[in-house]
């Protein structure tokens, strides 16, 4: 009863609130659920299947048959168990990174080997394994993959950015301002076309950048720029007092940097460095205009298929499920990272205040 009064019933505005939300889950809950579950179609190979007269629930037989090129693409159909298989393991690294007694040095060297089996299965080339180009690449693989090497390269140059725009040196702060605020002050579309139209004119004769590198040069950029500010805003909100001791303690910048500074100002900016994360990864999706089909794309192109148009309600309810599933994962992991005693408790201030 206490945790209903504090959370749902604490004032008249939010009781009020409450009870709005249950009437109109009274209301809508009980048809969606026919609609979704009861009253559903979810396997037919045949689409008029869905279009019987009389049948009013969803046509999840779509999914069912078009799962194959939503997560994987055009990958060759014969080989599907490849990106299959890498999307396990790259999703157990994940689970894998979140544990915190598996936070040591050998933790870079499980990445590099599960980074080097992935890169194995999806290209092929050895072990028996057929060549397979990345331009067939595609669907729900292609989008973790995007979000992940995205972030893994951009949270560093961040912090360097972030340190940078706060250095004392006029040219090094010039250059990174200069770079924050023009990479934040246009779409992530323009910097994705650049990448993939104008990057090429400048390159010398014969020389070529792959396009799937290219997609990732431009997101690993923009991303760095606004991971770089909020990094900087936990570099704002650590009292001066902090830098005063470790000065008096005799540690150089450097030392000062990674051993006092840094550390806090990355536990502060949890929340907006977690945001970002999330909003890049759904960003992700604007990869369509340079040619690469991630998980959305593969949905609508899915949808261009005249036999199975007319479900796209189904179709993006099926792809809100997976990016709401691991939006909603970061965001949880997060919020359990800041309440966790152990992240609580380090790294502690120098000096409390």
């Amino acid at each position: 009863m206490k945790w209903f009064r504090d959370n749902l019933f604490s004032s008249w505005p939010s009781a009020i609130a409450t009870i709005a939300i249950l009437w109109l889950a009274w209301k809508l809950a009980p048809p969606f659920v026919d609609w979704a579950l009861i009253d559903a179609v979810w396997r037919s190979p045949d689409p008029r299947a869905c279009r019987q007269p009389g049948g009013g629930g969803a046509c999840w037989a779509f999914i069912a048959e078009k799962h194959r090129f939503i997560l994987f693409g055009t990958y060759p159909f014969e080989q599907h168990w490849r990106p299959a298989l890498a999307t396990a393991i790259l999703i157990f690294l994940w689970i894998f990174s979140s544990m915190r007694k598996f936070w040591n040095w050998w933790l870079a060297a499980v990445w590099g080997s599960g980074l080097a089996l992935i890169a194995t299965l999806m290209w092929g080339g050895a072990f028996g394994l057929a060549y397979v180009e990345n331009e067939r690449w595609g669907g729900l693989i292609l989008t973790l993959l995007l979000a992940s090497f995205g972030v893994a390269f951009a949270f560093p140059l961040s912090i360097l950015l972030a340190l940078g725009r706060r250095s004392e040196m006029p040219l090094l702060r010039t250059a990174c301002i200069a770079y924050i605020e023009l990479i934040r002050g246009v779409p992530l579309i323009s910097v994705l076309f650049m990448a993939s139209v104008m990057l090429p004119l400048f390159l010398p004769a014969g020389v070529s950048i792959d396009k799937l590198l290219r997609a990732q040069l431009a997101l690993i950029l923009f991303a760095a720029a606004y991971l770089a500010e909020a990094v900087r805003g936990g570099l704002q909100a650590i009292p001066r007092h902090q830098e005063e001791t470790a000065d008096a303690l005799g540690l150089s910048w450097w030392g000062k940097t990674r051993l006092v500074i840094l550390p806090q100002a990355l536990r502060i900016s949890i929340p907006p460095l977690v945001n970002t994360f999330i909003g890049f990864f759904k960003d992700t999706s604007l990869v369509l205009i340079i040619g690469l089909f991630d998980l959305l794309s593969t949905i609508k192109v899915s949808l261009q298929d005249p036999a199975w148009s007319g479900f796209g309600v189904e179709a993006y309810l099926f792809v809100s499920a997976v990016y709401f599933a691991f939006c909603f994962a970061m965001s949880a992991y997060s919020r359990r990272l800041e309440r966790s005693p152990a992240h609580a408790g380090a790294p502690r201030p120098l000096v409390d205040s």
